[in-house]
């Protein structure tokens, strides 16, 4: 048996090797778009997918349809309706799940897998657009496809040459760009992602500002007058604010209603304490005066962006004339878990 501390380096040099060859094979297909011949190949394998009015069904056999579900799950999460369909089960009735409209996308390195050639035949005679990958434009996926990409011939990760490591990689690889390639040719947006990534961070950090406010102008955050000295704002802060939570910071604005400034309660205690007079100054001589603002199509990052690189607690959000919606503070980042406490 060898020893383990004997083991450790090879080891390394095990793993170094399986990522250089993944990334060796992946640096070999982003060189061939240099080919005008395959560039050309690949806008008519983005065209194929653009055409499509339905879904975009992806089919292979063992670790290629592994690989196939996560890239139904790219073009999904980019807009692009997918789904996954088993080239043995295909021909055994889940054919009807092809319908009029849908592209199919089929996966086989060697290009010679009996039931994805099968399925492509079929396809092929009922006239569905079919989009193949596999290693070679001689494989007979390759002949019986309506655009075929080639991945070329590559070497696999695995020791033995045996496991699909290498080959999955590049399509995993290539599945992505295309659905990359594709949601850009339609222009597709981050407002578009968050309608279909309500959920989780990436959800949170997409949703409007406007949307998590706790404290809102005119409901439980009065908005003063920068003409108000420090006490009397405080006070009528106080006067005015509704709910059991009170705002770390007041909105000052000016004869038309738009922010002129904001005072925290930072701003408060070095005002104090450098002048336990300064009570009776205007506000305005202490505020912080045009602060950094959110829009009211700010989205939750801009206001993550702002508050990291200013370090700043508190943010006003105004209308597109500047005039208080409301204001955001880091608790209500906390609270969707965007910064930690």
């Amino acid at each position: 048996m060898i020893p383990a501390t004997a083991r450790r380096p090879a080891e390394s040099a095990l793993i170094a090797d399986a990522i250089r060859a993944e990334s060796a094979a992946l640096e070999r297909i982003a060189a061939g778009l240099d080919d005008p011949g395959c560039a050309q190949r690949w806008t008519a394998a983005v065209d194929l997918l653009t055409a499509c009015t339905g879904h975009v069904v992806v089919s292979g056999m063992g670790k290629s349809g592994l690989i196939g579900a996560k890239i139904s799950a790219t073009f999904s999460s980019l807009g692009q309706p997918s789904s996954v369909v088993h080239p043995a089960d295909a021909v055994h009735g889940d054919l009807g799940r092809v319908r009029q409209g849908d592209v199919v996308l089929l996966l086989s390195y060697s290009g010679e897998t009996e039931e994805v050639v099968n399925l492509a035949c079929i396809l092929k005679a009922d006239g569905v657009p079919r989009l193949g990958i596999s290693c070679d434009d001689g494989s007979s996926l390759a002949r019986l496809s309506s655009v075929h990409l080639a991945l070329g011939r590559v070497t696999e990760a695995c020791p033995l040459n045996l496991a699909p490591t290498t080959s999955t990689a590049a399509q995993l690889a290539v599945g992505d760009a295309l659905a990359l390639a594709l949601a850009r040719r339609r222009s597709f947006t981050s407002d578009d992602f968050h309608r279909s990534h309500p959920g989780g961070l990436l959800g949170a950090r997409l949703r409007r500002v406007v949307e998590i406010l706790r404290f809102r102008a005119g409901d439980n955050l009065p908005i003063l007058p920068d003409t108000l000295d420090v006490r009397t704002a405080l006070e009528r802060s106080r006067a005015e604010s509704r709910g059991p939570r009170r705002a770390g910071a007041l909105l000052l604005v000016d004869a038309d209603g738009r922010l002129s400034g904001i005072f925290t309660d930072g701003d408060l205690r070095r005002v104090i304490l450098a002048d336990p007079a300064a009570l009776t100054q205007p506000i305005r001589s202490v505020m912080t005066a045009s602060p950094k603002r959110l829009g009211p199509a700010s989205l939750v990052r801009d206001a993550e962006r702002l508050m990291r690189e200013h370090r700043i607690d508190e943010i006003p959000v105004t209308d597109d004339d500047g005039r208080p919606l409301g204001l955001v503070d880091v608790q209500d980042l906390i609270a969707l878990r965007i910064v930690a406490d």
